[in-house]
């Protein structure tokens, strides 16, 4: 069934989202990150002690691309 939308005012879009007016099969935003983190680094909660000395990350990416978006 064919939607009827009024006026829309648009303010911001972000790189990784979609927007849509009207019927839709499929919606399939993409995106891709890379994240590094050493050891304890997203813990969440209340109270919470670590004690990891001396943390180091080693990132070794060799190959320089994980995913690509066409």
């Amino acid at each position: 069934m064919p939607a009827k939308v009024g006026a829309v005012k648009i303010i911001n879009i972000s790189s990784s989202s979609i927007f849509n007016i009207g019927d839709v099969y499929s919606m399939s935003p993409r995106s891709t990150a890379k994240t590094y983190a050493g050891g304890g680094s997203f813990n969440t909660g209340n109270g919470i002690r670590i004690s990891l000395n001396n943390s180091n990350t080693y990132v070794n990416d060799s190959d320089k691309i994980d995913q690509t978006i066409t």
